[in-house]
């Protein structure tokens, strides 16, 4: 009996050193999904209240070149 107590004793003094490894694994990969949720919702952010200027360049684009065939309608 006496071995089989020493066997266990090691297999837990085994299964603590394998948890202590994990916790800084599980601490870098916390922070990096931490970092990557802020980023991705600043994101969403500067998206949502930036200013959509390919459509005021899409507007004054079409205004022109409207105005380029009402003047070559008027020629003729």
């Amino acid at each position: 009996m006496n071995k089989l107590d020493e066997v266990l004793e090691l297999l837990k003094r085994k299964e603590k050193e394998d948890e202590k490894s994990k916790n800084p694994l599980l601490w870098v990969l916390a922070i990096v999904g931490a970092v990557a949720t802020v980023a991705g919702i600043a994101y969403a952010v500067y998206r949502f209240f930036s200013p959509d200027y390919l459509e005021d360049f899409e507007d004054d684009f079409d205004d022109d070149f409207d105005d380029y065939f009402e003047d070559e309608e008027d020629s003729e």
